[in-house]
């Protein structure tokens, strides 16, 4: 088993450890602290793929920009979650029997194509080619726009829920 193996292995645990814990633990401040983690053990999966583009945005992007922004909403609007709270979701078994069916998918899928996947030499204009598909009308041209939309649309109404009345 190479370092890079490894490597990724630990970051895989780390993830997924991370993203648990987001789930479980009861206080959101550290849940937000649990998802900056996971934000971290992405970046450094991204940098054993070999994809600079990638590890950067999920850096400034995610970590950087969303994660503050999570945390400084947990902080602000602290008063809100002074108030009393069921402990436990009421349909906690749906949701478990939910996660069980994709589970057996995701095995059934896996245990159906065991490939062995070759390493590849990657390009040397990956991020042109990225925004050649991102801008091309026969490539994500059309999911772009629309997450942008979204984006703009949970922007107006993040605006609305804060503004005073």
């Amino acid at each position: 088993m190479t370092l890079v193996q490894v490597l990724f292995i630990l970051f895989g645990l780390i993830v997924l450890a991370a993203a648990v814990a987001v789930v479980i633990v009861r206080n959101l401040f550290h849940a937000a602290l649990w998802l900056m983690l996971v934000f971290f053990g992405m970046a450094g999966i991204y940098v054993l793929l070999e994809a600079p583009f990638f590890t950067a945005a999920q850096l400034f992007i995610y970590m950087g920009a969303i994660g503050i922004l999570i945390i400084f909403a947990v902080m602000l609007t602290r008063g809100m979650m002074r108030q009393p709270m069921p402990r436990a979701n009421e349909q906690w078994w749906l949701a478990a029997l939910l996660a069980a069916v994709l589970l057996g998918v995701f095995v059934y899928l896996i245990l159906r194509n065991v490939t062995v996947a070759t390493a590849q030499a990657v390009p040397e204009n990956t991020i042109h080619l990225l925004g050649l598909a991102l801008v091309n009308p026969e490539g994500f041209a059309l999911p772009f726009e629309v997450a942008s939309v979204l984006l703009v649309m949970a922007l107006i109404g993040a605006v609305t829920i804060v503004r005073e009345r």
